[in-house]
């Protein structure tokens, strides 16, 4: 067994990863960048090594910086994590070359399933069912269009080095298919160095469960299934494991064929197969396909181990060390039901655009699991995935279960940048949800009512006021101290003041607002950063308090800018000084979180000012274009 390990990553992976070495009496190692001298994965790591700048090409992706510090702190392995250089096989060759221990596959098994397409064709040779589809080395466009025409609509482009809904297009129409396949090749190349695709059938109802694999090399077993059909722009939000409604006679299929797929490659270690179902006669043995093998830590690994009992890195760093698998495939069994929900630093209104921000404060409720790598008064950065926390949850029942989680999350409290905690407990909440009728559609089908962004109610108001005159619901009493009985509040939510009257008596303090007395709400209420943060049914609602005498002024927005909704860099720009631009016309493309966003133009106009250009990196709210300011006149 080993002494010391390194954790190549950063983030939640990186502090649950130590977690698990601390039980098992390992000492560890942290790597981190400039923009994660103060993180939480630094902080609880026995030993740290500077790697370098913030931007993951100056950090976490320098292989020969890591092995360096692993080299240096005496570690005799180096855990990948989830991301980064996970699935990189010449990061494996590199670690293996300098007499240290990979924990995790093979470089040989990352590169058979490296390559969806090359996958595809392995998978089949052993027999796993994989998904119609042409898988081939032609890119030539008119090719991919016959193959598209010969499979039959809609079909799915797909990026072959692809992952996380990048490089993914679903088309119905055949006049739809060259403009789809340009966008996918363009956003592939992007996001992976590589703009070859594949064409699959787009199957109708779908959901995407995928079985957890474990191998040491020479055999396999798998631990059961996860469903993570609750889906948005193709990236997982809320799993849960097992699948509802899975027939005994299904899941015993699936497990096989995930087995046969690990034993296939020589697997060794933790690793996902991910099939997509076609769920529109239910759940059956005949209709199940291979996607893709992820040769590495799942996110979602924890609602496995929660209805297994295993703890899947402890098997990771046991198998990496030399054991053989821990348990054979008849010890394993399913116990109850978890479900686990990604929590963003995300503006869900906003059409889920990542944010940034400084967490002002941020708590989990007792009876849940949080995985985080971020506390209070720490930053969200632009350089990485805005995840904030996994939020994990178990019971006897999937029911119970989800009880669990909707209470989880509406008990949730952040504050100091927007999330997408609201839009998680509507998801909690949602009858189909409910029932275990899922599909990846699901989301997209019931959005607008998803993504409401609740306004405060009376009761939130009446606690900020209250909070603002540096008073709980419960405050102690008997006597004033010079105090008015009655005394003025107002405080601030945006652009809307509210303004009460407070007043004390035997029964406690009422706050009059708009002509009605209310009894404040024993709310939790924090105050940090200047804000007043009212927290209800897992919304944070956050006031600034005014002086309810004091005169306000405000002004309006010219509204001639172009800005940028996040932080990003400007990957291309359309327009120049002096160019008439119609509203919807294309003006800039702004690359965040490796994906693409196409900029607008909200109005009819002309091109003022040009402030960037490609290769430009921004902050949110930074103005991009100018337009020449709207003359009163009115056409004939």
């Amino acid at each position: 067994m080993f002494q010391k390990i390194l954790i190549a990553n950063r983030g939640e992976i990186a502090c649950r990863i130590i977690a698990t070495a601390r039980r098992m009496g390992l000492a560890t190692v942290a790597v981190y960048s400039e923009a994660d001298a103060h993180a939480r994965h630094v902080a609880l790591a026995d030993e740290s090594v500077a790697i370098g700048g913030p931007a993951p090409r100056d950090s976490y992706l320098r292989g020969d910086a890591i092995i360096a510090a692993a080299q240096a702190t005496g570690a005799q392995a180096i855990h990948p994590g989830y991301g980064f250089l996970s699935e990189n096989p010449d990061f494996v060759d590199a670690v293996e070359a300098a007499g240290l221990t990979f924990i995790g596959p093979s470089a040989k098994a990352i590169r058979a399933m490296g390559l969806k397409d090359a996958a595809k064709r392995l998978m089949s040779e052993a027999g796993v069912p994989v998904v119609p589809g042409y898988h081939g080395d032609n890119q030539d466009p008119e090719h991919l269009a016959g193959a598209a025409e010969a499979i039959g609509w809609p079909v799915l482009i797909k990026a072959v080095a692809g992952g996380g809904g990048k490089g993914m297009r679903k088309v119905t129409r055949a006049e739809d298919f060259a403009a789809a396949l340009d966008s996918a090749k363009g956003e592939a190349a992007t996001a992976f160095g590589n703009d070859a695709v594949l064409i699959e059938k787009y199957v109708e109802k779908p959901r995407h469960i995928e079985v957890q694999v474990f191998g040491d090399g020479s055999d396999a077993v798998h631990l059961f299934e996860r469903d993570c059909s609750l889906q948005r722009r193709h990236q997982k939000v809320i799993e849960e494991a097992p699948a509802p409604g899975m027939p005994a006679e299904m899941r015993a299929a699936m497990g096989e064929a995930a087995v046969r797929a690990a034993r296939a490659i020589g697997y060794k270690g933790a690793g996902t197969i991910e099939f997509i179902v076609d769920a529109s006669d239910g759940l059956r043995a005949d209709r199940f396909w291979f996607m893709e093998m992820n040769t590495r830590l799942q996110v979602e690994h924890p609602v496995t181990e929660a209805i297994t009992g295993v703890d899947l890195v402890e098997w990771q760093i046991r198998v990496a060390a030399g054991e053989a698998l821990p348990v054979r495939q008849d010890q394993l069994a399913i116990k109850g039901h978890a479900f686990e929900a990604r929590l963003y630093a995300e503006d869900v209104p906003a059409g889920f655009l990542p944010a940034t921000g400084t967490l002002a404060h941020l708590a989990f409720p007792e009876g849940a699991r949080a995985d985080t790598g971020v506390r209070t008064g720490d930053t969200i950065s632009p350089w990485y995935d805005p995840m904030i926390a996994k939020v994990i949850v178990h019971g006897p029942t999937r029911e119970v279960a989800l009880q669990k989680l909707s209470r989880a999350l509406a008990e949730t409290q952040v504050a100091g940048t927007v999330t997408n905690l609201g839009f998680l407990g509507a998801l909690a909440r949602h009858p189909g949800f409910a029932a275990g009728d899922v599909d990846t559609g699901l989301i997209e089908r019931d959005l607008d009512a998803l993504v409401s962004d609740p306004a405060p109610s009376a009761g939130v108001r009446a606690a900020a006021l209250l909070a603002s005159a540096g008073l709980t619901a419960r405050p102690a009493l008997g006597f004033t101290l010079w105090a008015p009985l009655a005394r003025r509040l107002a405080v601030r939510q945006g652009d809307e003041v509210t303004e009460g009257l407070l007043t004390l008596d035997a029964e406690g303090p009422r706050i009059t607002v708009e002509g009605e007395c209310l009894v404040p709400p024993a709310l939790p209420v924090v105050q940090a950063g200047g804000l007043i943060h009212v927290f209800d049914k897992g919304a944070c609602h956050s006031f600034a308090p005014v002086d309810p005498l004091a005169r306000e002024a405000s002004g309006g927005a010219a509204g001639n800018a172009t800005l940028s909704p996040m932080p990003g860099l400007v990957k291309a720009v359309f327009v120049a000084p002096g160019q008439a631009v119609a509203a919807g016309d294309r003006l800039a493309i702004l690359e965040a979180m490796k994906m693409e966003h196409t900029l607008t133009a909200a109005r009819d106009g002309v091109v003022a000012e040009v402030l960037v250009t490609p290769g430009t990196q921004v902050e949110a709210g930074a103005a991009l274009i100018l337009l020449e300011a709207e003359t009163a006149e009115v056409a004939a």
